[in-house]
Formats: structure tokens, sequence, C-alpha cells
């Protein structure tokens, strides 16, 4: 098989279920600013330690998290076991920089793992290749390292060797200590640090060692916009290139594909509010009927919707993001079969809505209330029937008299009660 055969193999699970939890929690969650504070504020590894010390997540309940995502409809999970300020989540042999030796004593990662597994999510680590931590990253000149100007790291020198096996032993232990994981979400390359300059051959292959199905997103092979030779979008990706694309706050106006025009697996991961990490000021929530039609776009692109959470340092997840995850799950409750194992349609978009699609099953999601019926262009002949997917029921293809001009579209009337919501009204179409 080739590479990106391998790479569509891969992924099957991931094309079917289409939608998980990001989770952002560590350190940053105590100054409440986000969880970039000690780049942009320019903070001292002693002054963001003080936060090391004041940890404890009282209120952690993992078992409460994976029921909430369960209930939203997300599928699968992933979870920072260590972000960019190089503070662990897990109980690493490999640095006392850790939660087990926090006031928690607690192993953040493998509570997280038991509790979404037990609820049949699939679980994904992510794990930042970026420390601003570990005295071995480069700080002074670095493009984002909190130490970047600051002159009295000038002529520090740095073993980047050595911070690479520490990257690497970690990465070891994320793979072989927490049983099966079904992602790993590596956090970022740019400029010159991408490719092997984290030799991310290595960590393909020690991976995929232990854990021989796991998906892998293109970070290590993507700095930005830089797509490198070999990257996700060649026709023979290379072996770091990554099992998926990964948009971060956009979605693409059109499927992601390679060279050849074939399908390339894509997630977008999209923030409730405006950061990732939980900020006590950030109240800018996106209403939930967004997120629904957000999740749509991305399914009749062919991608996934990765949704963050930011839960605050007691360990709860914010009360606005609870209740947006809530709504959403009410909506999946009834219209779930419109976006589990569905992609894109052979249809052209309609200007009301969205189209996915699953076999001979196409799926109509209109976005707005119409004028009248809804109309289906060209498509008179092929509806073999129609139903309004929220209660069953049978809808009639028909034209009616003042459309009669129309003569190869099928039009069908909604129930009155059907625009009840701003939420997407989806129609299941059965094709012949």
């Amino acid at each position: 098989m080739s590479n990106y055969e391998k790479m569509m193999e891969r992924t099957k699970w991931f094309r079917e279920d289409r939608f998980g939890m990001f989770i952002h929690w560590g350190l940053y969650t105590i100054p409440a600013r986000g969880e970039w504070i000690r780049c942009s504020e320019k903070m001292s590894k002693e002054k963001y330690e003080e936060y090391f010390n004041e940890f404890y997540p009282t209120q952690y309940d993992p078992k409460k998290w994976a029921r909430l995502a369960k209930t939203a409809g997300m599928k699968y999970a992933v979870m920072t076991a260590k972000h960019h300020d190089g503070f662990c989540l897990f109980d690493s042999k490999y640095t006392e920089y850790k939660s087990t030796n926090t006031k928690a004593k607690r192993d953040l990662i493998r509570e997280y793992v038991e509790a979404f597994r037990a609820e049949g999510i699939k679980v994904g680590i992510y794990y930042s290749l970026i420390d601003w931590h570990h005295d071995d990253y480069p700080h002074y000149g670095d493009m984002y390292h909190p130490m970047r100007d600051n002159e009295a790291f000038k002529d520090v020198k740095h073993d980047f060797k050595n911070y690479l096996k520490y990257m690497h032993n970690q990465i070891e232990e994320l793979v072989t200590n927490y049983g099966k994981i079904d992602l790993m979400w590596f956090d970022f390359s740019y400029g010159d640090m991408v490719g092997e300059k984290w030799e991310a051959t290595k960590i393909v292959e020690l991976v995929r060692k232990h854990q021989p199905g796991i998906l892998i997103d293109n970070r290590m092979g993507s700095a930005g916009n830089n797509m490198m030779a070999g990257g996700i979008r060649d026709e023979e990706p290379c072996i770091y290139a990554g099992d998926f694309a990964s948009p971060e706050k956009i979605i693409p106006i059109e499927p992601i594909k390679n060279k050849a025009g074939k399908q390339i697996p894509w997630e977008a991961c999209v923030t409730m509010n405006d950061n990732w990490g939980y900020s006590s000021k950030d109240k800018n929530f996106k209403s939930p009927e967004t997120l629904i039609k957000t999740l749509v776009n991305c399914v009749s692109k062919d991608g996934n919707l990765l949704l963050n959470v930011g839960p605050n340092s007691k360990g709860e997840i914010p009360e606005e993001s609870v209740d947006i995850l809530e709504s959403i799950g009410k909506w999946m409750r009834y219209n779930s079969d419109s976006i589990y194992g569905c992609g894109s349609s052979c249809y052209e978009k309609p200007q009301w809505g969205r189209y996915t699609q699953k076999g001979n099953k196409l799926y109509a999601h209109i976005l707005e209330e119409p004028i009248g019926p809804v109309y289906f262009e060209g498509m008179k002949e092929s509806i073999e029937k129609a139903r309004f997917l929220k209660d069953g029921s049978e809808l009639k293809v028909e034209t009616p008299w003042n459309a009669e001009e129309y003569k190869d579209y099928g039009f069908i009337t909604l129930p009155s009660h059907a625009f009840k919501t701003n939420y997407p009204v989806v129609v299941e179409l059965t094709i012949k």
C-alpha cells in the first residue's frame, strides 16, 4: 500500500466520527489570561512557577467531562498532556515539572484516558513540540520563547539534542503507559523548527512501533502556510506528513485535496470563545446555532470539527461551555445521522444551506426559513422519498402550482414547527 492508502485506511474511524472535544488545561488557568500568557507577557520562568505551587484542581472529575462530551455527540477527544509552557499533566519520570508534584498529586492524563475510554469515546493526546520551561530549548532569538529578546540569555548555550532526547522519551511514555491511544496531536512547527528539526521520522517510527493504528496530525511537517515537500498535500507524502490536516480557527472554502486531486482527511480545531485555555474575562462565546452550523459546514466538505473547552484552575468546564454542549447534544440526538459517516455530496451546494451525504442518503441542512417550499434543483425524478429527520415523518416531493415553470425541480413543504429555533433543519432524501 502507498503512504496515501495507509493514511486513508487508518483514518476510516476518524472520517466516520466527525466530531471531537479538544481540552486545553494547565497552569495558565490560574492567571486566567489564556494559554500563551508566558509568551505574550514575556513572563519569567520564576514568576510562572508560582502557579505550579498553587495548582490544586479539587473539582477535576474527568468522568463528568466524558459524560458531557458524550451528551454533545462527540466521538473522540484530545487533551493537552503538555502545552508550550512545558508543564506536564502526566507522571513523567523525566521531569519534576508535572501534576503529580503539585498539590493535586494526580496523573491527570491517566484519569482522562480512563474516563473517556469508559464512555466509549476514543482518546487522543496533545503534546507540544515546543517547551518554554526546558533549559535546552532555544531562548534568545527564538520566534516565541518568553525570553526571545532578553539580552541576559543572548550568550546562553543550549543543547538542543538533549531537549530532543527529553521530548522523545516523554512521547514514548505517553504511547506506552496509557493503553491504546487513538490519536497523537503534535503542536507546532514554525520557521525552520519543522520536520527533521524535531527528528520527526524517529518520532513517527517510535509512536507507530507502540501504537500501530494511531493517527498523527500534520503539524510536524507543516510550518504555518509553508507546506514542505513530502507534506500531506503531496501525492506521496513522507512518513511524518500526518494523517490529517489541521486548519485552526478557520473552515476551508472547499474539501482539502492533494496535488493529485484526492481527498485529504482534515479537522478544523475551533474555540468556543476567543481563547484555547481558560480566560476569566473572555465571555465572547459563540452560539450553539453557530457551532452546529460550523459542524455541518465541516462535514459537508469532508472534514471534522474538534471543538475546544478550557476548564478553569479548579478543573471545572465553564457553565457557558456546558450549556453550549448540551444544546448541541439536543440537536445531535435527532440529527446525528446527517453527521456520522457522512461527507461531501455529489450535488452542488444549495443557496439555502449545505448537503452532507452517506451512500444514497442525502441530507439537506436548511439553514434559514424559506418563503414557501424548499427547492431541490434538478432532482425531481431522482428523489425516491423524503423525511423530516427530527421525527422521521414523511415529506412529499411535489411541484406546487406557483412553481410549475421549474420543471426539473423537486419541492418540499416543511412542517410549520420546523423553524421554531435557529438550528439547521434536516431533511433526509433517499436518492434513486
